[in-house]
């Protein structure tokens, strides 16, 4: 059988180097903290990363794994329980692995998730607007708005946010966490995460969180590996503990300029012409 791929598609030593020589903050956290391993599995389709992504929004990541194991065993129902053959289990999830071939066990495919019931994925412990994303995201699936694994590894990082964003549920911070975690991309900064916003006011020494445009300019230095910075605020924000994080303040607000207009009366004055004799 074979085993998760879990390689880098990067020279992750160069990318320390690069690092540790362009930012010294940056550098001590790299020495410090554990080494980058963001535990990327190339064998989940793109479809599978995000039908995930959306059972965990804003729940406990207990309950979530609750319902997405019984998500994933209405794999099957929605074609009379027949499994998918080998090809297409190939083609959609970019390696034979990425699926199992019984009836259990596995998510429904694009075409068997828009014949299941309401009442079945409610069952399921979905709610309404989940439902809704699933389905619009099996539609886009077999729209080929999102790719298939082979094809998101061909495309760059503005063009798979793009057509990921469009996925009702889907927003930014999703496609990017599936950048990271699942492509393995080396140049994503999660500007409105909230970890790496605090992580980067613990690792330098700052009170404040910074506004999201202020970290994407402070960002800059650590192209092209600014996934592999952002790994390592999240470790410094996990280091400090909640104890010190939830010290930090909102980002300050920009300083507005008091613009005073004086209002100044004018009179104007006609001379009178002289009366004739």
């Amino acid at each position: 059988m074979l085993t998760p791929d879990t390689r880098l598609l990067f020279d992750l030593e160069a990318a320390t180097a690069h690092l540790s020589t362009a930012d010294p903050a940056l550098a001590k956290l790299i020495a410090e903290l554990r080494p980058f391993d963001p535990g990327i599995d190339h064998t989940q389709s793109p479809y599978e990363a995000l039908m995930e992504a959306i059972v965990y929004q804003s729940i406990s990541g207990k309950a979530a794994a609750t319902i997405f194991e019984r998500v994933k065993a209405l794999g099957g129902s929605g074609s009379g329980g027949a499994a998918r053959d080998a090809k297409h289990a190939r083609t959609l999830a970019g390696t034979e692995i990425a699926v199992r071939v019984s009836g259990n066990g596995r998510l429904p495919t694009p075409q068997e998730m828009l014949k299941l019931k309401t009442r079945q994925l409610r069952k399921a412990g979905l709610s309404g607007a989940k439902i809704l994303a699933m389905r619009d995201l099996a539609q886009k699936t077999i729209d080929g708005i999102v790719p298939t694994h082979d094809q998101a590894l061909m495309l760059s990082d503005d063009e798979l946010v793009e057509r990921l964003d469009s996925v009702r549920g889907i927003g930014r911070w999703t496609v990017e966490m599936f950048l990271i975690f699942r492509l393995g991309r080396p140049d994503v900064l999660p500007i409105h995460d909230l970890g790496v916003q605090k992580g980067w006011s613990v690792a330098y020494g700052k009170k404040h969180k910074p506004r999201p445009k202020e970290l994407e300019k402070f960002g800059e230095r650590w192209r092209p590996y600014r996934t592999v910075a952002s790994w390592y605020m999240w470790r410094a924000f996990e280091k400090a503990g909640y104890a010190t994080t939830n010290k930090i303040k909102k980002p300050r607000g920009k300083r507005k300029v008091r613009v005073t207009i004086k209002r100044t009366k004018v009179v104007v004055r006609t001379k009178r012409g002289k009366k004739s004799a």
